[in-house]
């Protein structure tokens, strides 16, 4: 198959690319603006395959379409997005541009020239903030849906929208991926995480344990949780990665669906940065600060219908191994660096 993978010089389309060059003979396109994307990732990712990129923004409408009419695409894997929870809530105006009327475009896109099918990245940000019983019970897809920030909503928006334009066409085929906590890195270190001013948890901790920050903070510490933080699902990229490849398989033979996409089993802010600092053995410096803006207290997934329908199954279920990746990444980086 002809793949674009728009947003596939960023964290998780990158590992997707990877995973996608590695196991597969599809023929593969990237198309990224590098606004939080990097050109050395595609440049590491050129050396196991050769694929073609494309720096464009898919704001840039007339491009994009043209880059659809030269290729011909027969999948869309669809990262490029805007992702940051506290950022949502003060520029909620970026989110529904960038996430979601720029996906309306490429939808449109996708239904007019006979896409077959398209995988696209939501978010558990969805499902907005579950009573913390049912919460840590694990939410699965048929959830009521209630996003508390823009950033859930700009995906919930999204989500309808793949759906509506497929059952009206009957042209293409999906699968939706509502994400939990992704973290960690290629275990062969090739790539990873590269975001600057990161804010996901392991990254930051990871940050800290090589020197980079000088602290960090536990963003509430009286949450309705055993230990008073917030607890995630935390999924190691790979997995994730691996989630995408089996559904281009997937919907050969399927109908469209969603899936969570998570373990089932969700860690607190605590015991994550316990982990980190055992898998480092660097104590850094932790301080308490107060609660982010849509933030819920607890989110685990229930994740049956992934391992049942699809067969996912999940290599990397260890946070102590999710951390190891996501540190020794860190290290890399950092020594790169000090090299240079």
């Amino acid at each position: 198959m002809k793949v674009l993978v728009t947003g596939g010089a960023g964290y998780i389309g990158s590992h997707v690319v990877k995973l996608l060059l590695e196991n597969t003979k599809h023929e593969i396109t990237v198309l990224d603006s590098l606004v939080t994307g990097f050109i050395d990732t595609v440049e590491t990712l050129n050396r196991i395959r050769h694929f073609n990129f494309v720096k464009a923004d898919l704001g840039n409408w007339s491009f994009v379409r043209d880059v659809f009419l030269s290729q011909r695409f027969d999948a869309v894997i669809h990262f490029a997005a805007s992702l940051i929870v506290p950022e949502s809530v003060k520029n909620p105006v970026k989110y529904y541009l960038n996430n979601t009327a720029n996906t309306i475009n490429l939808v449109r896109l996708i239904d007019e020239l006979k896409v077959k099918k398209f995988v696209f990245s939501s978010t558990a940000a969805v499902y907005g903030e579950p009573p913390v019983d049912k919460a840590n019970q694990g939410i699965d897809e048929d959830f009521p849906a209630n996003p508390i920030n823009p950033y859930g909503q700009s995906k919930l928006f999204n989500e309808k929208i793949i759906e509506d334009v497929a059952k009206a066409s009957g042209g293409f085929k999906y699968v939706v991926f509502r994400y939990f906590n992704v973290a960690g890195a290629s275990p062969d270190l090739i790539i990873g995480q590269k975001t600057k001013d990161a804010t996901h948890l392991i990254k930051v901790a990871s940050e800290c344990a090589v020197g980079k920050r000088d602290k960090m903070y536990i963003f509430g510490d009286d949450y309705s949780t055993f230990d008073g933080s917030c607890i995630r699902d935390y999924i190691h990229v790979n997995d994730l990665a691996d989630a995408h490849i089996m559904a281009l398989d997937y919907l050969e033979d399927n109908k469209s669906d969603i899936f969570n996409v998570g373990y089932g089993r969700g860690s607190s802010v605590k015991e994550v940065i316990a982990a980190l600092k055992k898998v480092s053995g660097v104590n850094f410096k932790v301080e308490n600060a107060q609660r982010r803006a849509g933030d819920p207290a607890v989110l685990i997934a229930k994740n049956e219908k992934i391992l049942k329908k699809m067969g996912w199954k999940p290599k990397y279920n260890n946070l102590e191994f999710i951390c190891k990746t996501a540190y020794e990444w860190e290290r890399k980086l950092a020594s790169e660096i000090e090299n240079s």
